[in-house]
């Protein structure tokens, strides 16, 4: 006897069959199960842009000493090669000159002495930024005459008895310079009379190379630079203040960037190299 539902219990699972596929087909696949061995993906972060900083640029004006004339020039030449957006502004005098410009409001970035005594004075009165001095170098006093020595001046002593002697100001570096070597001579009063004084070293260099002094006292260096004769140095223990040259950025200085670029710039092999060819003895 034949079943009367087979027929439909066939078509029943065959329908039934059909859902399944259908369904598994529709389902999207779940994502595996990462393992413990499995290292986590890691998001990625794009790099931060590094800010290029802005070139140098501006005025950087620089009082220094009369004696740095051709050793800040060519210094100042040196720093633009990298830096030629900042145009350096020189005043030259002699450091007391310069002292009293800045105290009366002068606008200047950089203070380069011939002495500590002016650059103290300024700190004292909170005209520097202190945090930006350092020692620069050291020069040395020399005694110079004209071409050919025609008073025969060999020695501090033979200077002393000149009739022409040829010497800084009080407040000129040099000039205080001078001063200690012949009081310590004991021979400074009696001198006086006899005594040019000069507004900074390099107006007591030209009376020199002019011949209108017998002989006077000047840098080292300015005597290399104007190729005079030097017939002597300071004698031994009559000279106790070291002749050391600082440098500071000033506290109302306007293009400070420049300022401490070029402070900067100065301690490096490349100006001490410069002013050692300038007959200067750098330090640090």
């Amino acid at each position: 006897m034949k079943s009367i539902f087979k027929k439909p219990l066939a078509l029943a699972l065959a329908l039934a069959l059909s859902i399944a596929l259908f369904a598994c087909k529709s389902t999207p696949a779940a994502s595996p199960t990462p393992s413990a061995d499995t290292p986590p993906v890691e998001s990625v972060t794009p790099p931060e842009e590094t800010a290029t900083p802005d070139p140098l640029s501006g005025d950087l004006i620089v009082f220094a000493a009369a004696s740095m004339t051709e050793s800040m020039n060519a210094l100042a030449a040196e720093f633009n090669k990298a830096n030629p957006g900042v145009n350096v502004i020189f005043t030259f005098d002699s450091s007391g000159t310069l002292q009293t410009q800045i105290e009366e409001g002068a606008e200047a970035d950089i203070f380069v002495s011939a002495a500590q005594k002016q650059m103290n004075a300024l700190a004292e009165k909170e005209l520097v930024n202190t945090a930006t001095r350092f020692d620069l170098l050291e020069n040395k006093v020399a005694l110079v005459v004209p071409d050919g020595n025609p008073k025969n001046i060999l020695t501090f002593e033979d200077a002393a008895k000149a009739e022409k002697i040829a010497l800084g100001g009080a407040d000129v570096p040099v000039g205080a310079y001078s001063e200690e070597i012949f009081t310590a001579m004991g021979v400074w009063d009696e001198m006086q009379s006899r005594i040019t004084f000069g507004a900074n070293v390099k107006e007591v260099a030209a009376w020199i190379k002019e011949g209108v002094a017998d002989c006077g006292v000047v840098y080292a260096t300015d005597a290399a630079a104007q190729k005079l004769t030097i017939v002597g140095y300071a004698p031994e223990g009559t000279l106790k203040t070291p002749i050391i040259y600082p440098a500071s950025a000033l506290a109302g200085a306007k293009n400070t960037a420049a300022a401490e670029a070029f402070l900067a710039f100065l301690q490096t092999s490349e100006a001490k190299a410069i002013l050692t060819e300038y007959g200067f003895a750098p330090l640090g």
